[in-house]
């Protein structure tokens, strides 16, 4: 049997790799394809991942045309490149990110899973051009589906545990040590350009300079600041960029005392590390997920845009509860304990639906 997963952004490389272990001990053959996104191939090229690339990465703008315009180019592009590739190599099944699998899924009558906890009516575009060509939606149980209930698999948990569960990923010092060296402590920032598909509009802002300077001005006193963006920062901030190897991030969130960002992925990982973090942009209130993490599980705040002062009343909140880290690190296995292991999940789901084609 072969499995296709097809990738378009670098968690959702995590979210499978284990799974992707475990189907191996099955002797079910394997395929990873992606676009050029972001650091996603330097990811696959840094853990030893063999995979293969059918679209190239493309500069995008915030603007609904752009996005569509451009994107439309590409999509194209990647559907052709996507149907090809899966005429030549014959999966059984296609999972993943990405809207191509349900589209050529369909065209050719192979299952596809389409994995996704965001809820519809935050991500409408993506949902309404893969949802109906899916076979199966593999969603959170807290996760909106639209209209489209009658095709979601449901689970209690979320994607992002299937990489953080301490069953598979143990924070290793050793690896981060470099980066830190002389600091006791440390905080994080992580500026995003908020360009995805549920921001095609351009709508939702994130942290802005003046704001930076005030979290760096609060918090170098107390330890080392690292920013990490996607694009291009100010000058000023030069001396807290840090380069690191994209797959010894998890370690460094798991050892930080804080994590700042409008970044909903990191977020969430920082909170499933242990590490308190502090998300900030307009989406706060509108992801169940990340709904439930800050406000049943108190792992994280979420700040909207219009209210920076409540950030920083956020990191004075932080810092005057004592021995936060532990109390941080109980949270978290709280968290683990009421939810599934996701990857075995995975596993079992996609073991027992090939084995019924098999039938």
């Amino acid at each position: 049997m072969k499995v296709l997963i097809v990738l378009n952004h670098p968690a959702h490389y995590f979210i499978f790799k284990y799974t992707v272990i475990n189907l191996h001990k099955f002797n079910i053959q394997t395929q990873y394809l992606i676009r050029e996104k972001d650091i996603l191939e330097n990811l696959l090229q840094s853990e030893g991942v063999e995979y293969i690339k059918i679209c190239t990465k493309r500069e995008r703008k915030v603007t609904a045309f752009s996005v569509i315009s451009k994107g439309a180019i590409e999509f194209v592009k990647q559907e052709f490149n996507l149907l090809r590739f899966v005429v030549k190599w014959k999966p059984d099944l296609m999972i993943g990110t990405d809207i191509a699998i349900t589209h050529v899924g369909r065209l050719l009558l192979i299952p596809s899973f389409v994995f996704n906890e965001d809820d519809y009516e935050i991500n409408k575009l993506y949902c309404k051009s893969s949802y109906p060509f899916a076979t199966k939606i593999i969603s959170p149980d807290i996760c909106s589906v639209g209209p489209f209930l009658f095709k979601k698999i449901s689970y209690n948990g979320i994607q992002k545990m299937a990489y953080t569960h301490p069953k598979y990923f143990n924070p290793d010092f050793s690896k981060i040590s470099e980066y830190i060296e002389g600091y006791d402590r440390y905080f994080i920032i992580r500026l995003v350009s908020l360009t995805s598909g549920h921001d095609i509009e351009g709508k939702h802002s994130g942290l802005n300079e003046d704001l930076i300077d005030k979290i760096i001005k609060k918090l170098e006193p107390l330890g080392k600041i690292i920013i990490n963006s996607e694009g291009v920062v100010n000058s000023k901030y030069e001396k807290y960029i840090l380069k690191i190897d994209v797959n010894k991030m998890h370690h460094l969130l798991a050892y930080a005392d804080i994590f700042i960002g409008d970044s909903q992925t990191m977020c969430t990982e920082a909170g499933l590390l242990g590490t308190p973090f502090i998300r900030f942009n307009d989406f706060v209130g509108k992801i169940a997920v990340l709904n439930e993490i800050e406000q049943k599980y108190k792992l994280g705040y979420g700040v909207k845009t219009s209210n920076p002062q409540q950030l920083i009343e956020c990191i004075d909140e932080i810092l005057t509860i004592p021995g936060f880290k532990t109390v941080w690190k109980e949270r978290k296995v709280k968290i683990f304990n009421e939810k599934i292991d996701v990857t075995q999940w995975y596993t079992d789901y996609i073991i027992n639906f090939l084995s019924r084609r098999q039938v």
